[in-house]
């Protein structure tokens, strides 16, 4: 059975020499991406970042609703203290690619509830709450239902139609057959030898640093994606120098034989 990868494939057209990305190339998935985060609540924010310190004041909010004991004694009934603490985002259809996690979609545990009664049109009464009462009866509405989501084959967002084309700052435009020419022009490159293309694959540790890096700054790409590349570049440059020495090593060897 083919397992299924979480995460999406992104090519990153690179200024070597100012070291900064100058934008994206990216398929459907990717901005299906961006548009999952724009969809996510505040309070879900908290908890992927609570480690990183850089949650602020606000942190402390969710902190005093968690750490709270007896908050049933100071919240309304109708309040859940899980929905405040772990909002549901609403998205309907097939899931994304890649997606943020510990996020629950709203369809896939939305529950409604209506009157136990067929008469007098009690049972055309609805409620997200078990406790509520029936307004024409006064009967709780305890009846369980289940939503059903409407058929659909279709995944996220966006049509899968056109590529699109991320700026530093994740702005994104479609991409036409002049779009790479303008925004060379734009970014006023001279050197076209210094321009570098690398395509790098998104996950869940990457999709986090995304959208902390997407509160805090205007260059993105750059901040996420270019530190990892840097890094691979060291690696396979350390490789090469082992590799390297170990030649040199054996034709001394050699010589003393």
């Amino acid at each position: 059975m083919e397992e299924t990868c979480n995460c999406v494939s992104l090519k990153l057209l690179i200024d070597t020499e100012s070291q900064r990305v100058l934008f994206a190339e990216a398929g459907k998935e990717f901005i299906d991406f961006l548009l999952h985060i724009l969809a996510l609540p505040l309070g879900t924010f908290i908890p992927l970042f609570e480690k990183q310190g850089m949650l602020g004041s606000f942190g402390n909010i969710y902190e005093s609703i968690d750490n709270l004991r007896s908050i049933d004694d100071y919240l309304q009934p109708n309040v859940d203290k899980e929905t405040l603490l772990k909002a549901k985002v609403d998205i309907s259809g097939v899931p994304l690619q890649l997606e943020m996690p510990n996020v629950v979609s709203s369809a896939t545990s939305r529950k409604l509830y209506r009157c136990p009664r067929a008469e007098e049109k009690c049972d055309l009464q609805v409620a997200y709450d078990s406790t509520a009462i029936c307004p024409l009866c006064q009967k709780v509405m305890e009846h369980e239902l289940c939503f059903v989501d409407p058929p659909s084959k279709m995944r996220g967002y966006v049509k899968e139609v056109v590529k699109y084309v991320v700026m530093d700052d994740l702005e994104v435009k479609p991409m036409s057959t002049t779009s790479t020419f303008t925004l060379l022009n734009k970014f006023n490159v001279k050197e076209m030898g210094a321009l570098a293309e690398k395509v790098i694959v998104l996950g869940m540790d990457e999709g986090v640093k995304l959208l902390k890096a997407s509160l805090q700054s205007k260059s993105v790409l750059t901040d996420v994606f270019l530190p990892i590349l840097n890094q691979e570049v060291k690696y396979e440059t350390l490789d090469a120098i082992t590799e390297s020495r170990k030649r040199q090593l054996l034709e001394v060897e050699g010589d003393w034989c």
